[in-house]
This record gives structure tokens, sequence and C-alpha cells, in this order.
């Protein structure tokens, strides 16, 4: 029998190639050609034609869409409720769920939580290609998960762990992680795109063929994204990222791929000694601690998901030493504070050229949506006229280039969980207000059709004050 050629594919575009080369001559990338498993041909039927191709008949498979019923328990109950929240419900059964996140955030600790729960019900089976069975042992301990129902498998040969899944037949699969885990049939080592791509691919499969679900844990690169290549995303059914700076307490779930729920929820949980901790009320935990009668801060109420949100936006604006002023934003898009800057100095007067600006998103979120550039114009004004905004006052509404507010959605939401954390002024746009039925709230609203009228009230909230 004749050995199969090594073959090598971009990881780009997908040209196949005979032997490596520094540049895919087909989309011009360097260094994305690495080696693919080799083609297996099969061989031709004796006795006929040497083209001749076995026929397969899958007819009695098809089944109608009538025919295949809702109505079963289709998902398990993780026992977290944020986690079931990004999923969509729950673990869905046969789906394969890629959990990334760089080292140390939370991913093993968050996995080994959700054994306690599941293993009450269902049987779990824990594959780890990183750590010994003692070192799991010791973990779980430490994290007070006990059950009877968990059990551990050492191994990063995955042909010889999905062999074991299909005798086996758990209930629930985690594979930590899918970067130690490697196929014997490739030369390239763990961790590598081919093994990556080629061990997910086969755990899909027989996450399929068994209705098992499978967890994989799948580290990040250096940029933040799951190591390995896009395809590899391509082929799970949820991609989860866990965020945040390992050296806080905050950690945040999102997803970005979900075929059985929405990717705009997302998971908040708190890093403790004994694991990960549900953060029911976010907005209350970001807002705990913030500075009292100093400039340059102001709440904004951002959604994620269905779940509203409140964020402390600060700002700091000083003189600068350089002939390029400094402009630096964590937490939000670093172009739109240039829209922002540029907007309140030609249509406002403010003056910010000869001025370093930062802006900070506290707690460690992002605010991507345009509803928070009402409350981050509000506290660059308050930082460079050193008037702090009123602890009460909350804002929100997306700003065009000629200073004008413009509609956002989900306002009622937004209100009333203002008005259930104790705000009692809320500024955004005119055209939202209409939209309202202002006597369900008893927090006073303000519309402002443009940034000079938003001011206007912000300078009779501090007179008042004063």
């Amino acid at each position: 029998m004749a050995k199969a050629k090594t073959r090598y594919e971009c990881t780009a575009c997908g040209a196949e190639y005979l032997k490596w080369n520094g540049q895919c001559t087909s989309c011009g990338a360097w260094n994305t050609i690495e080696e693919a498993l080799p083609e297996i041909k099969p061989a031709a039927r004796t006795g006929g034609s040497g083209n001749a191709r076995r026929t397969v008949d899958l007819s009695a498979q098809i089944r109608e869409l009538s025919e295949i019923g809702t109505n079963e328990d289709i998902r398990y109950d993780t026992g977290i409720s944020e986690l079931n929240r990004v999923l969509g419900g729950g673990l869905v059964k046969g789906s394969v769920v890629l959990l990334g996140g760089e080292p140390g955030i939370g991913k093993s600790t968050l996995l080994l939580q959700i054994c306690q729960y599941l293993g009450e019900s269902h049987s779990v089976l824990y594959v780890s290609g990183e750590e010994s069975a003692r070192q799991i042992k010791l973990r779980a301990q430490r994290l007070g998960v006990d059950t009877e129902s968990l059990y551990l498998l050492t191994v990063s040969d995955a042909e010889a762990v999905c062999d074991t899944i299909m005798e086996s037949e758990p209930d629930v699969v985690i594979i930590d992680s899918i970067q130690t885990m490697h196929i014997s049939g490739l030369t390239s080592g763990s961790g590598s795109v081919p093994q990556v791509r080629e061990c997910t691919s086969l755990f899909m499969q027989t996450a399929k063929a068994k209705e098992i679900p499978v967890f994989l844990v799948g580290h990040v690169t250096k940029e933040g994204s799951i190591a390995g290549p896009k395809v590899m995303e391509h082929i799970v059914d949820a991609v989860l990222i866990f965020e945040g700076d390992r050296y806080q307490s905050i950690r945040i779930l999102r997803a970005v791929k979900n075929r059985f729920g929405s990717t705009n929820e997302i998971g908040v949980f708190e890093m403790k000694d004994t694991g990960l901790a549900e953060v029911e009320n976010p907005s209350a935990m970001l807002l705990d601690g913030r500075p009292l009668g100093v400039s340059g801060t102001c709440v904004c109420c951002m959604m994620e998901g269905s779940r509203p949100i409140l964020a402390e936006i600060q700002a700091l604006v000083s003189k600068s030493t350089l002939s390029a002023p400094r402009r630096t934003a964590t937490g939000f898009d670093y172009n739109r504070v240039y829209i922002l800057l540029a907007v309140l100095e030609k249509r406002m007067g403010l003056f910010f050229g000869a001025l370093d600006v930062y802006l900070n998103i506290v707690g460690g979120f992002r605010l991507d949506e345009p509803a928070g550039d009402l409350a981050v114009a509000l506290a660059l004004y308050s930082a460079l006229m050193d008037k702090p905004v009123p602890e009460t006052v909350i804002a929100f509404g997306e700003i065009g280039l000629g200073g004008e507010l413009r509609a956002v959605s989900n306002a009622a939401q937004r209100i009333q969980e203002a008005e259930r954390l104790g705000f009692t002024l809320c500024i955004l746009p005119k055209q939202t207000l209409r939209t309202l039925q202002t006597d369900r709230f008893a927090i006073r609203l303000e519309g402002v059709s443009n940034l000079r009228e938003a001011f206007a009230v912000l300078e009779k909230q501090v007179k008042k004050k004063a």
C-alpha cells in the first residue's frame, strides 16, 4: 500500500500545496501554510470500471421537518444562571462550546464549578491534557466540588478520547484544553493549526453522533483572539470569551457566536478565593465606591443584550507638554473619542487642542453602543470646566456630527434601572422622550435636542446644588 503524501494548506484562503512555502501564491499571505491531513482516496471497486464509485442510499435517514419533535428536554441546566444566560437558556445536547480566554482568567475554574451541579443528575467526563489527576483533585477541593459523578481522564490523544466517549457515553464532556490534544496521523506538534482544527472536527463529530454536549477550553494569542485557525470557530456551535484583567476580580463572559441563543447577552462574575461567584446586580457593584464631588465623572446606562447596566465614565483633561497631545481611551472606541472631541470643539467652542485627554470605563466593561456618547461628552465637559456632575444625574444618547442628539433604543429599561438605583434626573434625547409614557417613572426626565441644551441642564443642576 502506497504511503499517503503529505500536503500543505494555507490557513488564510485554503489553497493546497505539495510542499511548504513561506508565502501563499494564491492570497499573498506570509507564514500561513501549514501541514494538513493527507487525503485518503477510496480504493476502486474490482470487476468493473476503474472510475466506478460506490453508491450509498441514505433515503431511510431522510425525515420530514414536521416529524422532528421539539418538546424534549434538549438543554442541561448548568447551575449557574449567568452561564445559562450567555448560552441562551442552558447547555444544548450535542453542542460543542468553545470557551476562550487568557491564562489564569478562570476558564477551568468555571467548568469545574458547573461539574458540581451537573454531577447531581448527570455523569461528567473531565479530560485534561495539561494537569494531572492529583492537581485537578486539589483544585476541586478548594472549589468545594465533591460530586461522585465526575470522572477524570488525563490523556492528550484525541482519537483515544473520542473512542472512550463513544464507549462510555457520558452526559457531558469537558476538554481542557484543545491546544493539548493531538492526532497521531499528523506530524505537527500539539497546538499547531492542523492539530487544533482536526481535533475540533473530531470532537464535533463525536458530539453529534452521541448527542453529548462538549466543552472545549481554548487559549488566546497575544492579539486576544483564540489560538488556532478561524475555521475552528466555524466548526463549533458556540464561542464564549472570558474577558477581564486577571489582576482584578471582575470577569465578563461574552458570547461571540451562538447557534442556539443571542450573542448580545453577557455574564458577570467575581473571582474569589472559593471560585467564581455570580454578580446578579452588576450596576450596584460598578457604582460602589464612586467618587462624589469630583469633576470628570458621569454615569451612563448601557444595554448588554436584555440587561441594562449602569457604568461610570471617567474623563481627565490636563495640560500637555507634547507637541501632539495624548488621547487615551480604555473601554471606549478610540476613534469615537476623536469624533466627540471634534464635535465639542466645532459646535460648542470648547478647546482640547493643547490638552491631554484620558477616558476610562470603570470596572473593565467596554462601552460600544452610541448611547454612551452623551455621558462621555458630559464627562469631558465636566473635566474641562472642573465642574462636578451631580451624583444623582444619569445621561444617555447618541451625538451626531452637528451636535444634535439622536434617539436610542430600550429607553424604558434604562430609565427603570437608573430609578431603581436612586438616580433622580435623567438627561436623554428629546425624540426618545416623546415615545415614553412619562407618568410611569418617578425619576425626572429632561429631553434635549442638542449638546448646548444638555450642558444648560447640567449647569442648572450644578448651580442648584451649590
